[in-house]
């Protein structure tokens, strides 16, 4: 699933000039790491980085990044939809999303690098997400419907994972924004160090990206994909609680 961007106050990055310039000013301008799942953390926040950098050298702006990253997106799911199941199919499928993604991230730091950031980027952002987050999972039902041999009863599983990342996706949404306006501009706490993160890698939206490196064996797909279901759905019920509980102590 993907994360929602939260607009975090930090140090304003030094104007740059080459790349070395725009990763160092990137550096101060990190979101803290705990509490954020593996994936994220090491591996696409840094691919997201260089991604800024080289997109602040050549002058493109956040939104255009938000744009690619919807373009790629849009790109593995017409894959799944369209191509038959294969090996290659699945990779290049997993790729695309995994891309997706590392735009996904660069786009809120190029917008901090470049001192562009505002509520329309943020809006940009937010609505791309909010319809990748369910198309993901209706590009797997419609595939598995067109091209997997598989039983009636599996598809109601990407139908119970779009509800379901859907609900997440708001319940984010609506916990941060309902927390700025009860004058908590930490919203909804978090924190953890590395276990914590590993422990979080099924909720990581990489993990979603490369289950479908399995795409070709559609038997170890399901069972990777309702397995991340299974405990996306904990989590969730776990988060929402949570958020729940916060929210009424921060209005009481």
């Amino acid at each position: 699933m993907t994360a929602p961007i939260t607009i975090v106050p930090g140090p304003t990055p030094v104007p740059a000039r080459s790349l070395g310039e725009a990763l160092a000013a990137l550096d101060s301008a990190q979101k803290p790491g705990g509490g954020v799942p593996a994936y994220t953390r090491w591996v696409n926040r840094r691919a997201a980085r260089l991604v800024a950098a080289l997109g602040y050298v050549i002058g493109a702006s956040a939104d255009a990044v938000t744009v690619a990253s919807a373009v790629l997106s849009a790109a593995g799911l017409a894959v799944l939809i369209l191509a038959p199941i294969t090996l290659w199919s699945g990779l290049v499928a997993a790729l695309l999303l995994a891309l997706g993604y590392v735009f996904d991230s660069a786009d809120g730091q190029l917008a901090r690098l470049s001192r562009t950031g505002g509520p329309a980027g943020e809006w940009l952002d937010h609505v791309v997400d909010a319809i990748r987050t369910p198309a993901i999972h209706l590009a797997v039902l419609v595939a598995l419907w067109r091209h997997g041999d598989v039983g009636a009863g599996w598809l109601w599983l990407p139908i119970a994972y779009t509800v379901l990342a859907v609900g997440q996706f708001m319940s984010q949404i609506l916990a941060e924004q309902l927390a700025r306006g009860l004058g908590s501009d930490a919203g909804i706490p978090r924190g953890g160090g590395a276990l914590r993160s590993l422990a979080l890698l099924p909720t990581d939206m990489g993990a979603l990206c490369w289950v479908f490196a399995l795409w070709a064996w559609t038997p170890a797909f399901l069972i990777g994909y309702g397995l991340l279901f299974a405990v996306n759905l904990v989590h969730a019920v776990a988060s929402m609680a949570r958020k729940h509980r916060r929210l009424r102590a921060l209005s009481s």
